[in-house]
């Protein structure tokens, strides 16, 4: 049974950082993307940030650019983002996922996690 969980979330103050991790099991995931997504209340899920599997190619929401920075750890099939200089927008509960290459995130090969919530008090 193919399992993503995230964890690292809570509550911190604006300006503050954190580190979400997400391990991956269940399943080879050799070759796949990984990635954070959020969705705050009321609002649809969006990118955060995604890796390839070589970690060459990374795309970042333009909100996070220069603030998040993802990396992964294929040996352990873990992807984390670290998140400074957080604002209070950056609210949301943050769902980690990981798909083939030869798909896209909207795809139904794509595994997500639970989803874990990020709180930023002003």
């Amino acid at each position: 049974q193919v399992q993503l969980v995230e964890s690292g979330g809570g509550l911190v103050q604006a300006g503050g950082s954190l580190r979400l991790s997400c391990a991956a099991s269940g399943r080879t995931f050799s070759g796949y993307y990984m990635g954070w997504f959020r969705q705050a209340p009321g609002k649809e899920r969006e990118r955060v940030a995604t890796i390839s599997w070589s970690a060459g190619t990374t795309i970042y929401a333009d909100s996070v650019k220069g603030r998040f920075t993802i990396s992964r750890d294929n040996a352990k099939n873990a992807v984390y983002p670290q998140m400074s200089s957080l604002k209070p927008e950056d609210t949301a509960v943050y769902y980690c996922g990981a798909r083939p290459p030869t798909t896209v995130w909207t795809s139904r090969l794509a595994y997500w996690g639970q989803g874990t919530q990020v709180t930023i008090s002003s």
